[in-house]
């Protein structure tokens, strides 16, 4: 049976008279915004409604966009209209004609299958074999692919471009000296990173201030390729990185410990245990530092269903006060809180032009689903940045003086 979109337009126009947006269908025929403005999605096939219909809202849109059945012609325009928009509510009556006509346009077809770049994690959520499982779907794609848009230096977290920095390379080594002179690091320091990453600042640390730093992470290739860079630099007498999960390191007391851009995937089950392990490791008269993204908005949700298959499996952005409460519990005192959402977007939009200037190399690399997801994930951070969903944050602390200390 051929397909026909006509009823399905039709039923469309009814149950959204008022469209900041336009539609273009595979057969060529669309929808007109009522606003005369906004961005365009075009329909590519039958199997975008598929998705969207089998899994309504945020999923369903994402599964079409990810699977390349589902474009949209400004995606900056269409993260911000999903952030504001509000289609008018529709009865049990609407819904089903909506289904009907939607029947009509597929024809005759099997369901789509789910894109492969969808990952549900099974397990208990935050246990430590479901966490490595959510990181590895993250981390563990080509070194080469993430060098297409951070900077030398392979540092996968926010800049700091709004203390005079004019380049991505000088904005990355300014906020990992920030973070050495936070920390008062000196030659022969004990540090431990939480969540190396590539082992930037390991590295900084190491080359900067003589520290010797332990850094550890849940991905394998992550820990591979920052072994390569510590070893090309003639650093293992000082850097040691390994594939441990915080929550079982058993080491002596270090003189400080750092964590940048790692906390938001402890969730809100595990950072108590987090920060009583970072107190743990921490030696008395020790230095601490987390860095990471907070929510700002109470009542939101901590992530979206996209993100959650796509982008960071059980990630949970925390509020600063739930992580600072943590911290309390464990018996540290904060001293200095500073925040970087402005720098953040920045540092955002360097990665974005990067990598949309090398797309043909990071399909080349990771394939086109992944490279769609990439897109939209980069810029939709961005937005929570720029509309007040999150911010991040440093927050330095100390282990707390024991009682009836002078």
């Amino acid at each position: 049976m051929p397909a026909r979109t006509a009823p399905l337009r039709r039923e469309l126009e009814t149950a959204l008279p008022v469209r900041p947006f336009s539609v273009e269908f595979w057969d060529g025929t669309g929808l007109a915004s009522t606003s005369g403005d906004g961005p365009t999605f075009r329909v590519r096939s039958p199997d975008a409604l598929a998705y969207a219909l089998r899994a309504p809202g945020q999923l369903g849109l994402g599964r079409a966009y990810v699977s390349g059945e589902l474009e949209v012609d400004d995606l900056d325009a269409a993260i911000e209209l999903l952030g504001r928009w509000k289609p008018p509510p529709l009865d049990r009556a609407a819904r089903a004609r909506l289904a009907v006509a939607a029947a009509r346009a597929f024809g005759l077809r099997r369901p789509p299958p789910v894109p492969t770049a969808e990952l549900r994690p099974r397990g208990r959520r935050h246990s430590r074999v479901r966490d490595a499982r959510a990181v590895r779907h993250h981390y563990d794609l080509p070194g080469e692919f993430f060098a297409l848009f951070l900077d030398q230096s392979m540092t996968y977290s926010c800049a700091l471009f709004s203390r005079g920095a004019t380049t991505l390379e000088e904005a990355q080594e300014a906020k990992l000296e920030l973070v050495c002179r936070k920390l008062t690091l000196e030659s022969g320091d004990r540090v431990l990173d939480i969540g190396c990453g590539w082992g930037s600042f390991a590295i900084h640390a190491a080359t900067r201030h003589g520290a010797r730093v332990l850094g550890i992470t849940l991905s394998r290739p992550q820990a591979d390729l920052a072994r390569r860079r510590v070893a090309e630099l003639g650093l293992d007498d000082r850097v040691e990185i390994r594939v441990a999960d915080y929550r079982v390191l058993d080491e002596p007391p270090f003189d400080a410990v750092v964590s940048i851009g790692m906390v938001e995937h402890v969730g809100a089950s595990q950072i108590d245990v987090y920060a009583r392990q970072v107190a743990r490791l921490l030696r008395p008269g020790g230095r601490a530092l987390n860095h990471g993204i907070a929510r700002l908005r109470h009542g939101d949700p901590e992530a979206g269903p996209f993100s959650e298959r796509y982008v960071f499996p059980d990630a949970a952005p925390l509020h600063l006060s739930r992580v600072l409460l943590a911290l309390e519990r464990a018996g540290l005192v904060t001293d200095h809180v500073e925040g970087f959402a402005e720098d953040y977007a920045t540092t955002l939009t360097y990665w974005l032009t990067r990598l949309e200037d090398r797309l043909d190399e990071a399909v080349r690399l990771v394939g086109p689903e992944r490279v769609r997801v990439w897109r939209l994930y980069l810029r939709a951070a961005r937005n929570g940045f720029r509309n007040g969903f999150t911010s991040v944050y440093q927050v330095r602390c100390r282990p707390a003086q024991p009682r009836g200390a002078a």
